[in-house]
């Protein structure tokens, strides 16, 4: 650890859903001066209250979340936006005299906000309207046969049914004549901040498989179906937007379809809601800066609370990067 680094500090509390991130942000700000930011891709929109596991009203006023509701969920958000909005929030925070604690399970956008995005093109809502189009009447997997043909390292990479993916592909590769692969690359600015990275990794997959179950009913019983069934009934929505095919939203929506019951979109949306767990352990299990802590683990709260104080007072005692 370089001594003479003055950066500001910051705090990434990492891990997959329903792992107790939030919980433990909280018990954290009870006990140090930090402000949190949300790092969840699903917790931007406004009216995807239940099924995304926000915060209640009561939580967020006793502990205020930034980028918690700052989007309508027809509007797509971006990890480029998330960095920008992160890194004004956690500039404000710092000026305060506080430090960012940023929370949650978006990998990526914890990846954007570290080290930057590639140079690519805006999107484009024009095209992104066709691609959807055409995917209605072909599919998904036959839009990912064609990325095989244009960009097969692409194509490797993203699943036959990654929808928000493929479009995103096919849609850099026809604003730009280039594979998306090609194009990929770290940006080299460096994050003003020296962080502290937390990853919470349950050892027991069971348990948190456990949890993932007992936390979908919870949503069931708090009116998760009412809550897709009014996000249904709005003319701007449609199932193939970004926000719309979340994990749980997905599964709610094409139950309202009459796809399948109940009882079936309960058992898809668990599956999924697993899967997506899965991606998450394996991202952050790839991070080898970050400081693996066992939520399941006895004594871990208060091992993170040592962790934090050791690097608030001298953050070279707990390897930040």
């Amino acid at each position: 650890m370089d001594r003479t680094d003055s950066r500001p500090l910051a705090i990434f509390l990492m891990g997959p859903t329903a792992s107790g991130k939030t919980a433990l942000a909280l018990h954290l700000a009870d006990r140090f001066d930090v402000e949190l930011i949300s790092v969840d891709s699903a917790l931007v929109y406004r009216g995807m209250d239940i099924g995304s596991a926000k915060p209640d009203a009561a939580t967020l006023a006793r502990y205020p979340h930034r980028l918690i509701d700052i989007r309508d969920p027809d509007v797509a958000y971006s990890a480029a936006e998330f960095r920008a909005d992160a890194l004004r929030d956690m500039a404000a925070i710092t000026a305060s005299g506080k430090t960012p604690l940023l929370v949650g399970g978006t990998g990526l956008y914890f990846r954007a906000l570290q080290h930057g995005l590639s140079d690519l093109p805006e999107a484009d809502a024009a095209l992104r309207v066709r691609l959807v189009d055409e995917a209605r009447t072909q599919g998904w997997p036959a839009l990912h046969a064609r990325l095989a043909t244009l960009d097969a390292v692409a194509a490797r990479r993203i699943r036959p049914t990654d929808s928000q993916r493929i479009q995103r592909a096919l849609e850099v590769i026809e604003l730009t004549g280039k594979p998306l692969s090609a194009q990929q690359g770290g940006m080299s600015a460096r994050l003003p901040y020296r962080v502290l990275k937390l990853a919470l990794m349950p050892q027991d997959r069971a348990v948190l498989h456990a949890r993932i179950a007992q936390r979908l009913d919870a949503m069931f019983a708090q009116g998760f179906v009412d809550e897709v069934r009014r996000l249904r009934a709005r003319a701007d929505l449609h199932p193939d937007l970004a926000a719309m095919r979340a994990v749980g939203y997905r599964q709610v929506w094409q139950y309202l379809d009459g796809e399948f019951d109940l009882v079936e979109c309960r058992e898809r949306a668990i599956h999924a809601t697993r899967q997506l767990a899965k991606r998450q352990l394996t991202w952050f299990r790839a991070d080898h800066d970050a400081v693996v802590i066992d939520p399941l683990a006895p004594e871990q709260s208060a091992r993170v609370e040592r962790l934090l104080a050791d690097f608030l007072t001298d953050p070279g005692r707990a390897a930040p990067v």
